[in-house]
């Protein structure tokens, strides 16, 4: 029979967080190995639980959660993000510029898809968190990758993004606070883009899903909230500030110079409508959760949890040899990097899969952020310290192994 193939719309995409290390794992339990699993920020695994009340709300409106909502969503999670857009400084935005989604995930997919022809680019960071370029070409757009230099602490080069910005670009991405590097970018720098973005007449997309998940007193400053004459669409949800992944509750916010794009607002309003609504349950939960108690700041507190995690992984992970790391100042990730002239990856997929067989600890590779260096991988630090100490020190035995058979 002919063969039935894919389309070649996934041809330039990838997803290496749920990829092919990922099936090798798989395919290992399923023989009886135990693996430790820090290749995604999956909290409920690692204990951290969503907040009670809001288990009990879902569970108290299940009753009333079997009909469709309206495509947007219902009224009061909207209003509740509505206020949130308030506290977070972004003017101007209204009920009906706020649309509820499964996850914000599946809110990026269709702002691109009610967005891009063919030819049209989109600026988006590297390394990155893949959805976004995924989503890109998914919708028929070319994504234009800018640097983000690790040697100031993972910022966005303005003068890299300056020099991609031609007559087809339409777009730019900033996941801030950044996956997988752990940066917050400042005000100065969030302001530069926001003035590129009024002289191209970009739109800027802003990734803000780990706005709370914030280390050492730092602040999170919502990139809507400095212009008013730029369009922005910016996404959030309860996956991670709230430890609800499951729920799949996410939202997009519409805000900012809305009078020239009513026709892609169309768009959005058409691609909603079409998916009918996102799951009613995970609605429930959304103003419950924004207007509950902030246990997150626990969590992210001098001698919280995620910060006890993050501060033993940065020790642990650096006094290995020839391993440096940015230290995250948000998020739940690390982005590592392997000194190529100690640990000479030609492949680091490859280098992703000898981790796995020989340590039985998964890891993602950072070629699947889109970084263009074989040297950089993402790992997690939600397990607790016992499981932190055994993970690391797993990495640690098998990069000692691997310097010794690379005579480094």
């Amino acid at each position: 029979m002919r063969p039935i193939q894919k389309s070649k719309k996934l041809d330039d995409v990838c997803y290496d967080i749920r990829g092919p290390v990922l099936e090798k794992a798989r395919q290992m339990e399923e023989e009886g190995h135990k693996i430790i699993k820090l290749n995604i920020g999956n909290l409920a695994v690692f204990g951290f639980e969503p907040p009670d009340e809001i288990v009990q709300d879902m569970i108290r409106n299940m009753g009333n959660a079997a009909g469709y909502t309206d495509s947007k969503g219902m009224f009061a999670p909207r209003k509740s993000v509505m206020h949130y857009t308030q506290q977070k400084n972004i003017r101007g935005v209204t009920i009906e510029d706020i649309y509820l989604g499964n996850g914000a995930s599946e809110l990026i997919v269709m702002s691109m898809n009610a967005l891009l022809n063919t030819g049209d680019e989109v600026l988006v960071p590297s390394p990155d968190y893949p959805l976004w370029t995924a989503a890109v070409s998914l919708s028929g757009g070319t994504p234009r990758h800018y640097v983000c230099d690790e040697k100031a602490d993972w910022f966005p080069d303005i003068a890299d993004i300056k020099s991609k910005i031609n007559a087809n670009t339409r777009a730019i991405v900033v996941i801030n606070p950044n996956n997988p590097t752990g940066a917050l970018y400042p005000d100065t720098l969030l302001q530069e883009i926001v003035d590129l973005a009024r002289e191209h007449q970009l739109i800027i997309f802003a990734d803000e899903i780990y706005d709370k998940v914030l280390y050492d007193g730092h602040v999170h400053t919502s990139l809507a909230s400095l212009a008013d004459d730029v369009l922005f669409i910016t996404f959030n949800g309860l996956s991670k500030n709230y430890r609800s992944c499951g729920y799949r509750a996410g939202w997009m916010v519409v805000s900012g110079e809305k009078r020239h794009a009513k026709s892609y607002i169309e768009g959005l309003n058409m691609l909603a409508s079409m998916r009918l609504c996102a799951n009613a349950p995970g609605q429930y939960a959304i103003q419950t959760a924004l207007g509950g108690y902030q246990s997150i700041n626990d969590l992210v507190a001098p001698n919280g949890r995620l910060t006890r995690q993050r501060d033993m992984a940065y020790k642990l992970l650096t006094d290995i040899p020839g391993v440096t790391c940015v230290k995250p100042k948000a998020a739940l990730y690390m982005f590592p990097r392997l000194d190529p002239h100690i640990y000479p990856i030609a492949d680091d997929q490859d280098f992703a899969y000898q981790l796995l067989a020989e340590e039985r600890v998964l890891i993602v590779q950072g070629t699947g952020f889109n970084c263009p260096t074989h040297d950089h991988f993402r790992v997690v630090f939600l397990p607790n310290t016992d499981d932190l100490a055994v993970s690391v020190g797993r990495i640690a035995h098998f990069l000692e192994g691997y310097r010794k058979r690379h005579g480094t």
